[in-house]
C-alpha cells in the first residue's frame, strides 16, 4: 500500500508543479502594447477607410466573420447584425457606381487593451463623407466607439456604435 501512496504523492506533485509552471509562463508573457495598439488602429481605420479604394478584402477581413457582429447607428434603420448585413451593403450600395467615398478622417483615437491582450476597445471622432448619385452625404464629428477581439493573431471588430452628442439636436 505504501508504494501506491508514494506513487500518487509523487504524481500529484509533478502535476501541480507542471501546472504552476504553465500558469506562471502564461502570466509572464509580455504583451507589446504599442504594437497591439498599432494593429488595432489599423483595423479601426480599415473599417471605414476601405471605401476610399473599394477594396472589399480589407472590409471583410476587418470584422468578425459571423453573426456576432453588431453595429449601432444613430438611426435605428441602419443598425446592423452579422457579417451578412455588411456583405449585402457592400454588394448593393458601396460597390455600385452610385456610391463614392470622399473623406475618411478619424480624430482623437483612444485605444485600450484588456489585461490579457485579447480584447481592445476604442473611441474617436469620425468624418465619413461620401456621394450617392452625385449628392454629398455622411457624418461629420460623429462619435464612434467599438470593441475588437484578437482571434488567431488578428484584431477583428465585434461591435461598433456611432452617435451624435445631444447638443447637436438643440
Amino acid at each position: 500500500m505504501k508504494p501506491v501512496l508514494f506513487y500518487l504523492l509523487i504524481t500529484g506533485l509533478i502535476v501541480i508543479g507542471y501546472s504552476c509552471h504553465q500558469s506562471s509562463t502564461v502570466q509572464n508573457q509580455k504583451i507589446d502594447t504599442e504594437l497591439e495598439k498599432q494593429m488595432v488602429d489599423k483595423a479601426v481605420h480599415n473599417a471605414i477607410c476601405w471605401a476610399m479604394t473599394k477594396d472589399t478584402s480589407i472590409l471583410f477581413n476587418t470584422f468578425v466573420p459571423d453573426s456576432t457582429l453588431f453595429i449601432f447607428s444613430p438611426d435605428s434603420a441602419s443598425t446592423l447584425r452579422g457579417i451578412k448585413a455588411i456583405q449585402d451593403l457592400a454588394d448593393n450600395v458601396w460597390m455600385t457606381d452610385r456610391f463614392k467615398a470622399l473623406e475618411c478622417n478619424i480624430r482623437e483615437l483612444r485605444i485600450q487593451l484588456s489585461q490579457n491582450g485579447d480584447v481592445a476597445w476604442y473611441s474617436c471622432y469620425l468624418d465619413d463623407i461620401s456621394e450617392w448619385d452625385g449628392e454629398k452625404s455622411g457624418w461629420r464629428n460623429v462619435r464612434w466607439t467599438g470593441v475588437l477581439e484578437k482571434r488567431q493573431g488578428k484584431w477583428l471588430i465585434m461591435q461598433m456604435h456611432f452617435s451624435f452628442p445631444e447638443e447637436r439636436f438643440r
